[in-house]
């Protein structure tokens, strides 16, 4: 238990906070040299935290009663409360106690030595010369409001107080055409700008076409979000929006983020375009087809020219105006095409503008399309369906779907295709299907190199973490087999049968093997010195075959477990060996010295 104890002990100093530059200066007020006086009750319980941005007014006087400095205009102030973030901006460390005890609305007066305002040794915040900074004074604050808010740039010149939560995660980027209401005000709380009737403003991301701070707050909402982002003159650019900030110090923009089109310069340099007529299912990009996914569509290809001449149109030209059909990473159709609708959620609509080298310079090109031609597609994606799932597939079955993407990878090499062809050869199912016949043979470390192999380029792939999960507990690394079983649950809780059912085998497992090793070392500290070598040497390689209760838990669930065969015999010594120091920790043989 003591060793238990200073683990835990070690794991919370670890994730014990760092000391902060705030909390060192805290350690140095000495006794007496604060003390608060309310003026005006606040209302509500909550005070603030660090993180919350605070706006409130301050007067600062001497004990005498002259105003030295106010942010109210009746004191000779410009009228702008303050804007600050506990734990972020530099203040006064008088004020950091302070805020803390306050309540919105209150109004209090804080008598303050000068080792606690602009005196402190070292103080992060500078004032004018002729400040009386070595004085004892009065601070009068009104706190207006306090919240959270976002931190978008670092310098605090942007943030953003969400009114109203948005849905799904998907936010604006350049170039997306945006609709928003959006109203600002300065800080004094003066209208200097407002579109919240009429038809909703538009405007292209990315096109300075609103200000720079404005449009990156507008970056990090989501559609129907109701926000306020501050902003600093330092991002208050010149735009069609704004097209004069003179004598603004700060606007707060109120912006309600209606509707946002979702377009994409696949290429990033303005020849390949996709932009989102009508959104489609599913959340963008979890739900678009995968590689290697079988694609059905409804398109219609036409050329820039005058007329939008249309040269291809499924809905028209295919037979019963079927759909076309095609197998993503294969090559089968221009790569402009491919690379556009991967990017696509079923049902969506999308209009495709494509150079030529994308389109068909290096496709087969129909007879209507002139060569160099730019063209532009109109896709609707119908539906597509994943990769293959090769479970329950015999040895046979596995190796011909190999050849066969081989091939394809073959195929695609000598028409020039070298991305596509490099994809397949490093086909994720080639290092899963591998790692489940090393998993039959036997070779348990081999399967666990290939499941990382699939892991590596997405550790969320359930049946990867289930067959290095199955290896694992072969091998006796009890601990990462759990966790790799607990994780599939956690992606993917259709997968929870099959993860408790192998979790109920890694439970049995341990339990034997567990006291197999407390029969092979009983009495092991009562053998004489010349005879501590023959401890446990009778029946170290024999194994125990399952018994009745893990054949029926495997038995009980084969219709969901994938391919839950039992591995080849090995010794105990080979499974246990791993974790041998777990062990002894568990036998309570970790502290024991041999002499």
């Amino acid at each position: 238990m003591a060793v238990v104890e200073e683990s835990e002990q070690q794991l919370k100093q670890q994730k014990k906070k760092p000391v902060s530059e705030d909390d060192k200066r805290r350690k140095k007020m000495p006794p007496g040299s604060l003390m608060k006086a309310l003026i005006r009750p606040g209302a509500g319980e909550k005070t603030p935290i660090e993180g919350d941005q605070i706006i409130y007014h301050c007067t600062i006087r001497t004990l005498d009663g002259v105003v030295v400095e106010s942010t109210r205009s009746e004191y000779g102030g410009n009228g702008i409360p303050k804007r600050q973030v506990l734990g972020k901006s530099k203040i006064i460390l008088g004020l950091l106690e302070g805020f803390p005890t306050m309540l919105k609305g209150e109004v209090a007066m804080f008598k303050v030595k000068p080792e606690l305002h602009y005196g402190e040794e070292d103080c992060p915040v500078s004032v004018p010369d002729g400040f009386p900074k070595d004085d004892e004074l009065h601070f009068e604050i009104e706190l207006i409001e306090f919240s959270k808010v976002k931190v978008i740039t670092e310098d605090l010149g942007v943030l953003k107080k969400v009114e109203e939560d948005g849905q799904g995660w998907e936010q604006p980027r350049e170039p997306y055409e945006v609709k928003a209401w959006i109203s600002g005000k300065s800080g004094d709380g003066k209208v200097i700008y407002s579109h919240t009737h009429g038809e909703p403003f538009l405007f292209t991301y990315g096109k300075s076409e609103i200000p720079k701070g404005l449009e990156l707050g507008i970056g990090t909402m989501t559609r129907g979000e109701k926000a306020v982002i501050y902003v600093t003159k330092e991002y208050l650019t010149q735009c069609p929006l704004m097209p004069s900030i003179e004598g603004v110090s700060e606007v707060n923009f109120e912006v309600e983020l209606l509707h946002f089109v979702q377009v994409r310069d696949v290429l990033g340099d303005g020849r390949l375009i996709k932009r989102r007529l009508r959104d489609g299912r599913g959340e963008f990009p979890m739900d678009c087809p995968l590689h290697d996914s079988l694609l059905r569509v409804h398109y219609k290809g036409m050329l820039l020219d005058e007329e939008n001449t249309v040269f291809y149109d499924t809905r028209v030209n295919n037979t019963d105006h079927q759909p076309f059909e095609f197998r993503s990473g294969e090559g089968l159709v221009p790569e402009g095409f491919e690379m556009c609708t991967r990017l696509m959620l079923p049902g969506e609509i999308a209009s495709v503008t494509c150079p030529p080298d994308y389109a068909y310079d290096k496709f087969p090109r129909p007879a209507n399309v002139p060569q160099g031609a730019y063209v532009k597609w109109e896709i609707e994606l119908l539906d597509y369906e994943k990769q293959k799932d090769w479970t329950g597939f015999n040895f046979r079955e596995i190796m011909d779907a190999v050849e066969k993407i081989k091939g394809t990878g073959n195929r695609l090499f000598k028409e020039g295709k070298y991305e596509l062809a490099k994809a397949k050869y490093e086909h994720d199912l080639l290092h899963l299907n591998m790692a489940a016949c090393l998993l039959k043979i036997g070779e348990y470390r081999k399967s666990v190199e290939s499941c990382n192999k699939v892991l590596d380029a997405n550790p969320a792939h359930v049946k990867a973490l289930y067959r290095r999960g199955m290896a694992y507990m072969a091998v006796g690394n009890f601990e990462e087999a759990r966790a790799d079983f607990n994780k599939m649950m956690s992606v993917d809780k259709s997968s929870e049968a099959t993860a408790n059912a192998a979790l109920l085998k890694l439970k049995k497992e341990e339990q034997e093997i567990h006291e197999r090793a407390r029969q092979q070392f009983k009495g092991l500290f009562d053998k004489k010195p010349g005879e501590i070598s023959e401890a446990g040497g009778k029946d170290l390689q024999e194994e125990a075959p399952l018994d009745a209760d893990d054949r029926d838990a495997i038995n009980d669930d084969k219709e969901h477990l994938l391919e839950a065969t039992a591995p080849p015999p090995t010794s105990i010594w080979s499974r246990l060996w791993p974790n041998t120091r777990n062990l002894f920790t568990t036998l309570g043989l970790d502290r024991c010295t041999i002499l």
